[in-house]
């Protein structure tokens, strides 16, 4: 187990591989999830350049995250973390909840993000009020609300031993790190935000996703200057461990264009 602790105050756990000379890459997850989430991620990324997965306060090895903390803390904790293990500047991978606190990082920090890659998540969501109202309604009991969420947050027919693997992800989730992270994700107005991105962005989209369907991706791309959008064929919501290889190549291939355009 991995951790740091930050200016913040907060310590949290984080996966670091990889070395290089070429900007590193960060990786945040979803609200039902933890850095392990991305490990098909780290073991491609690793063998090009520094990748590096957190967990959100009180998610996974991290410290609780205080009553009240925002899409904004998690963002300020998460940069707090990357200048202590000495990454000035980074490419983020957000993907849901991930996507939000990546913008969220983008507005206060812009100069410390190299690009943004958004998977499966929006700038706003028209049914955010009635999935966060659901979330927190069946929080208490995170098992049985991963065992009833799973086939809606998969393409079907899913892979079972994925399909297990994303029940138990779920089900280590406390309530209270869920119900702040549902608040988090499900109530975001990010549409400013967005028109102010001024990184190279890469919006990405599990061709199946039912959560946060392809045309919220769509929407998102169109509000961020010179944003390009990519679906990924065959997955739904949890695009990056459902179809790891596609979207591995599709994330390196603009990293690498990012870094080449900015030498």
């Amino acid at each position: 187990m991995a951790r740091i602790k930050t200016a913040t105050g907060i310590a949290l756990g984080y996966e670091d591989a990889g070395v290089g000379e070429a900007t590193p890459i960060v990786f945040l997850h979803g609200v039902g999830s933890d850095k392990s989430a991305w490990r098909p991620q780290l073991d491609h990324f690793r063998s090009e350049r520094r990748a590096i997965a957190f967990d959100y306060p009180g998610y996974g090895d991290s410290d609780s995250a205080p009553t009240g903390t925002t899409r904004d803390d998690f963002a300020a904790t998460i940069l707090a973390a990357m200048t202590e293990l000495g990454v000035i500047k980074a490419h983020v991978c957000g993907l849901s909840l991930g996507g939000v606190v990546a913008i969220a990082m983008h507005q206060a920090w812009p100069r410390r993000l190299a690009s943004l890659i958004l998977a499966d998540t929006f700038a706003e969501h028209p049914e955010g009020q009635a999935i966060y109202d659901r979330s927190i309604a069946a929080s208490e009991h995170m098992r049985a609300l991963a065992e009833s969420r799973v086939d809606v947050l998969l393409a079907q027919p899913a892979d079972p031993v994925l399909r297990s693997e994303v029940i138990e992800t779920m089900a280590r989730v406390a309530p209270p790190a869920y119900r702040i992270g549902a608040e988090a994700v499900w109530l975001a107005d990010q549409r400013d935000r967005a028109r102010r991105i001024a990184v190279p962005t890469l919006v990405l989209c599990g061709a199946q996703d039912v959560v946060t369907p392809p045309p919220l991706s769509t929407a998102l791309a169109r509000l961020i200057p010179g944003a390009q959008s990519e679906l990924v064929h065959g997955a739904g919501h949890l695009a990056n461990i459902e179809r790891p290889d596609e979207f591995n190549l599709l994330v390196s291939a603009f990293i690498r264009g990012a870094d080449s355009r900015a030498s």
